[in-house]
């Protein structure tokens, strides 16, 4: 009798645990939808994340949405999360949404963006003393062509993009001579050209980007981009201009739907605890860019060969 007894209770303990698994996942009919934007590494990032997801138990769905237009479907419920916003292009709307409280802001994906002026490792023996930004001083010349000499040639952003990298060549006093890249496809040519053939090149770059990791593109140590570099000549090295100083940072975060953590309460919590990084996006994105794979095989790849960093995530929202 005591046995059957114990039995008995501990079968009501299971069934207990298995309610209480089953409330932490909600609704698991309905889909999970995610926000598909116009950029291949926004693409890594969510499929990453629905793939987490899935492991959990939810049905993902992926709704292609314009980065800049996202924000109101996202506070209609009609999207539940958008996973790669960058704090240097987001629409004003979102933070009226955000003000009003219909959208949340869940957390940081964790990559370490960032802007620069930079160039391909193999330069650094063309330049002693890089990354450190005032060895461009004594190697300008290296870097000069018939259409900069005696100056450095610095190859920008495309003008439509704006001069950042101009500005920061006068704003440090260096002596090179910003020339704008024609578009993003001629900064991907310089820089296979440089490595290609071991030339110099000093650019104006972004991560994440796959050719950071494709031709091991390394940054230039500037000076902290804080605000005041950007208003005071004052401040910084050069005591009589602005732009003396690196890029300002940006931030990758991620926004759902106000709805979806009492909705899906283990769907919310993976979301937030979600992270990627640099190192793991940038050579998924060029198996697709270059490589021609396609996005779910390059992600099923990385997920199966990188348990580690996401399957703890997963267990601590469902267990």
């Amino acid at each position: 009798m005591k046995s059957s007894m114990k039995m008995g209770l501990s079968a009501l303990a299971l069934l207990a645990a298995g309610a209480a698994g089953a409330a932490e996942l909600g609704d698991t009919s309905k889909p999970i939808k995610l926000a598909i934007n116009e950029w291949t590494g926004q693409h890594v990032t969510t499929h990453v994340a629905g793939e987490m997801l899935k492991a959990a138990g939810y049905d993902v769905e992926y709704v292609t949405a314009g980065m800049m237009n996202q924000f109101q479907a996202i506070a209609d419920g009609d999207i539940h999360a958008t996973l790669e916003i960058w704090s240097s292009n987001v629409s004003d709307q979102y933070a009226v949404l955000k003000g009003e409280g219909m959208l949340e802001e869940l957390s940081d994906l964790g990559l370490n963006a960032r802007e620069g002026i930079a160039y391909p490792s193999h330069v650094e023996e063309l330049c002693p003393g890089l990354p450190a930004w005032e060895a461009l001083r004594n190697c300008a010349v290296n870097f000069a062509t018939a259409e900069t000499i005696p100056m450095g040639r610095l190859v920008d952003y495309p003008a439509d993009w704006g001069t950042p990298g101009s500005d920061r060549m006068v704003g440090l006093g260096l002596p090179f001579k910003a020339v704008p890249a024609g578009s993003e496809g001629a900064l991907i040519a310089e820089l296979r050209a440089s490595t290609e053939k071991k030339s110099p090149l000093l650019i104006t770059f972004w991560q994440p980007h796959w050719a950071m990791s494709a031709y091991d593109v390394k940054f230039v140590d500037l000076p902290p981009g804080e605000d005041a570099c950007f208003t005071d000549a004052s401040w910084g090295p050069n005591p009589n201009a602005v732009n003396d100083c690196d890029f300002a940072p940006s931030r990758i975060f991620k926004a759902a739907w106000p709805g979806l953590k009492e909705q899906s309460p283990a769907a919310h919590e993976i979301l937030v605890n979600y992270t990627l990084a640099v190192e793991d996006q940038q050579p998924m994105m060029g198996a697709v860019d270059v490589d021609g794979q396609k996005v779910e095989d390059v992600v099923a790849a990385w997920m199966g060969a990188n348990e580690d960093k996401w399957k703890p995530v997963v267990a601590a929202a469902t267990q």
